[in-house]
């Protein structure tokens, strides 16, 4: 029965944010400078970490590792969501819909473990700054990254198996892309198992990376503590604050949007925990790890003295 729908379902209707035309012009104009502004500073935060040798180091391998993801998982939604804003018929066919849901879901799966990695890495940097350059080396981190990236995507095969395996009876989907919670409000059976799995992807995928964030933060709290010098706090705690700041964003919108019933939760609700994750966080990652970072401004402004010498 589920394949036989599938079959017949050739394309899904997004609903997106709003039927009003003049709405949607002025949502077009907002996150397409939103959009630009997301690929550029993630695509320069990459250049920038390449080009300036002072930035390869571990922090920086996994910053350039998130921009990364951040490009991958906003272009797999945010620009069919600016052709539906001025377009009349807001279809995606279905193969595009389940590609969108995979690409989507690894992606933002790859972060949350991507961010674990990187508070251990600060844990390592401030609890243990004589061996950091010992246990943070260079495999290790090739292997953390990938780990994640594969963990990311073992999830997202999973979830979407399971998900377009269950018969649809409707082809209107209640959000600007085809998200995992929206989909699965489209079918005709009951989807208690749905809800456990999405439960158990949840815990593995949100909860054990932020209970490691939330470790290695409390050591790293009681490592600074124990500093006697003022200066020498500060300094410990500015190395942690922008990364800190990019978990309490993504993990806070996460938690209240996978992590209770769906029952409590409306299609309207989560349309706009959802914006604010593919298209907000992406934008301001790369604005928070720079300009609260010298060294990343340092860099920047290296690389321009560069240029303008050659040019």
């Amino acid at each position: 029965m589920g394949r036989e729908n599938q079959t017949w379902m050739s394309e899904f209707i997004l609903l997106g944010l709003s039927s009003c035309w003049e709405t949607q012009v002025s949502l077009f104009v907002l996150f397409l400078a939103m959009y630009l502004m997301t690929v550029l500073g993630n695509f320069l935060t990459i250049l920038l970490i390449r080009l300036d040798s002072r930035l390869n180091t571990p922090m920086y391998f996994f910053l350039s590792i998130l921009s990364f993801v951040d490009i991958c998982y906003t272009n797999s939604t945010v620009p069919q969501m600016l052709i539906h804003f001025l377009s009349a018929q807001k279809s995606i066919p279905f193969y595009s819909c389940v590609l969108q849901l995979f690409i989507s879901l690894a992606m933002g799966s790859t972060e949350f473990f991507l961010l674990g990695a990187m508070a251990y890495d600060r844990y390592v940097a401030v609890c243990h700054p004589l061996h950091y350059a010992v246990i943070m080396h260079g495999g290790l981190c090739l292997g953390l990254a990938a780990g994640c990236l594969v963990a990311g995507f073992v999830n997202s095969l999973m979830q979407t198996v399971i998900i377009f395996q269950l018969p649809l009876c409707c082809k209107v989907v209640n959000h600007f892309a085809c998200e995992m919670l929206a989909v699965l409000r489209l079918t005709c059976v009951d989807i208690s198992f749905n809800k456990v799995m999405v439960a158990i992807s949840g815990f593995l995928v949100i909860m054990l990376p932020c209970f490691l964030v939330l470790f290695s933060y409390g050591r790293i709290v009681a490592a600074v503590l124990r500093i006697h010098s003022a200066q020498g706090r500060h300094k410990a705690f500015g190395t942690c604050a922008s990364h800190l700041i990019v978990v309490s964003m993504c993990f806070g919108t996460a938690i209240f949007t996978y992590m209770r019933p769906m029952a409590g939760s409306s299609a309207e609700q989560e349309k706009m925990v959802a914006l604010f994750y593919a298209v907000v966080t992406p934008m301001l990652n790369p604005l928070i790890y720079s300009l609260r970072n010298k060294e990343v401004m340092s860099a920047f402004r290296r690389v321009l003295g560069k240029l303008s010498d050659k040019g």
